[in-house]
């Protein structure tokens, strides 16, 4: 028999303000270090009122993680230090990969009704490829299977496999599983895991059960380790994403959008800022 995962943490996202002005509500973040290994930080930017948005988050640098974005809602208009530039639409996910330093901006500019609705995870790169080639991945909505099973979940894969359907992110270090899930009222949704890797759900739609413990929008929900995790869903339905990947197991020195092993390396990649010297690899012609 699978050994079921229990429930080791329940949160709530927070209120908190980021970039030029942004209002969003924090899932976890530093002050849940190392629980989440090797995920940093995950914000959810849902909002229907633009002056909560549009100033958005303006240049700035990033290394040693990876930035995931998944946009349910609106558009966000990028650029970067690569010489990349575009909009992410509804549907839509931008990895970015910063390694050994990147120079972005992302400005949230909604949809014709004023909402802009989506996700910003972090996850951490190892010590060995902090100081990787940047590179960046853009996946339309298009991209993404999604799979429906005979129960009538659905399920959106961005990275891992279900069956023989994979997702479009591959070759990430912390083997990750990243799913837009859809449970109907009643259905029970069980989850294989491999046993040493950290899972979470995070509820971003409809309410459910997890060891008879309710949980609705805006839950999240981390498990202990086991081989399975199940959700069943009340109501008319329950939306999560589901998160899996590999722990790290590394020391973690982190100051503001800068997250490498020590903190010798913290001031160095401030101090590189500072003078300029901070982007490492630029794209030919760019």
């Amino acid at each position: 028999m699978p050994a079921r995962r229990k429930i080791r943490m329940i949160l709530k996202s927070k209120p908190t303000i980021e970039g030029a002005g942004v209002h969003l509500n924090r899932a976890f973040g530093f002050n849940e270090l190392p629980s989440f290994d090797p995920f940093l930080m995950l914000d959810d930017f849902r909002s229907d009122n633009p002056e909560h948005y549009l100033q958005g988050f303006p240049w700035h640098p990033h290394r040693g993680i990876e930035t995931i974005t998944y946009v349910l809602k609106g558009d966000v208009e990028h650029g970067d230090s690569l010489g990349n530039e575009g909009v992410i639409s509804s549907g839509d996910v931008q990895w970015m990969t910063a390694g050994s330093g990147i120079i972005h901006q992302e400005m949230p500019k909604g949809d014709d009704q004023g909402s802009m609705h989506g996700f910003q995870l972090w996850a951490n790169l190892p010590a060995s490829q902090k100081m990787m080639a940047p590179r960046y991945r853009g996946i339309s909505a298009g991209e993404i299977p999604e799979v429906v099973w005979d129960n009538g979940v659905r399920i959106k894969i961005i990275a891992g496999t279900m069956g023989d359907t994979g997702g479009p992110v591959k070759d990430i270090v912390i083997n990750p599983e990243y799913l837009d899930c859809t449970v109907p009222p009643g259905v029970t949704y069980r989850h294989g895991v491999k046993p040493d890797h950290t899972a979470f759900i995070y509820v971003i739609d409809g309410k459910g059960t997890v060891d008879a413990t309710a949980i609705g929008n805006r839950t999240l929900v981390l498990f202990d380790p086991g081989d399975e995790f199940s959700i069943t869903a009340a109501g008319d339905q329950v939306r999560f994403l589901l998160l899996t990947g590999k722990p790290l197991n590394e020391p973690v020195a982190w100051r503001g959008p800068i997250v490498m092993n020590t903190q010798d390396e913290l001031a160095t990649a401030f101090r590189e800022y500072r003078e300029g010297t901070f982007v490492k690899h630029r794209r030919e012609n760019a």
